[in-house]
């Protein structure tokens, strides 16, 4: 009886041992895996915020542009008017 005991005793610490591993095992590659969305989260985010600036830029220039198009627009416009009353031909 002794020998039986011993033995379970043994069988059930050496499969505590294992179920131990196991899930530290699987703690870990949990762990990893949430880094590394963590990581990837962050990158992304990082990237979209560059894109939003890069987006903003152009929004501004294109304003701009659309800026002295108007006025560029209205010069023409004014000297044409100056040719014609000059007695030219635009």
């Amino acid at each position: 009886m002794d020998a039986d005991t011993t033995l379970l005793g043994s069988s059930l610490a050496c499969a505590g041992a294992l179920g131990a591993a196991v899930v530290a095992y699987l703690g870990k590659r949990g762990e990893n895996a949430l880094n590394g969305y963590s990581s990837l989260t962050e990158k992304l985010q990082s990237e979209c915020d560059r894109l939003e600036r890069q987006v903003a830029e152009r929004d501004s220039r294109i304003d701009e542009l659309t800026l002295l198009h108007s006025a560029d627009q209205s010069e023409i416009a004014r000297l044409r008017l100056d040719i014609h009353r000059l007695g030219g031909t635009p």
